[in-house]
């Protein structure tokens, strides 16, 4: 049987986006145990440069020392891993039906741009480093790319189904 252009779109669609739904669990799983986290990067961190090394160091020790004192202080990032999974439940709209959702695309290429202003400005005001805030703002580049094809290849399909329907 002949696969269709309109088939191998969808399947280039399907395949990024649940790379872009798995990547999204992973990021909002991984933001519950970030003291423990933390702890092996730098026990397991192999020769970085040593002033990335002293900040995760000085992250860990702040998020060590707050955990005790202020243990509550940790449901902010409970929150954030919270908002990632609830986001890739999302994406499972466009999984289903890409063009019809093609919105849900869109939502998330204008949230992957929105980063860049979080992380510059919010940064800055915060006081981290500005090669930390550009190892966040590359979670807004690597975001955007599978969706931006996705959106391109929706077109495309949608197109293809224009061209049949006429």
């Amino acid at each position: 049987m002949k696969i269709t252009n309109d088939q191998l779109l969808l399947k280039k669609i399907k395949r990024l986006l649940t790379l872009f739904i798995f990547l999204l669990l992973l990021s909002g799983l991984t933001a519950f145990p970030l003291e423990s986290e933390l702890f092996l990067l730098v026990k397991w961190s192999v020769h970085p440069p040593s002033f990335i090394k002293e900040w995760i160091l000085s992250v860990h020790n702040a998020l060590h020392e707050t955990n005790i004192r202020y243990p509550f202080m940790a449901y902010g990032t409970d929150w954030l891993a919270f908002a990632h999974i609830v986001l890739a439940v999302v994406f499972i709209g466009p999984l289903r039906d890409p063009v019809k959702n093609i919105w849900v695309i869109q939502f998330g290429m204008i949230a992957c741009v929105m980063v860049f202003p979080l992380a510059l400005i919010c940064g800055l005001i915060r006081g981290i480093p500005f090669y930390w805030q550009l190892i966040d703002c590359s979670f807004g580049v690597f975001g955007f790319i599978p969706l931006y094809l996705c959106r391109k290849y929706i077109l495309q399909m949608e197109k293809i189904n224009l061209k049949h329907n006429v």
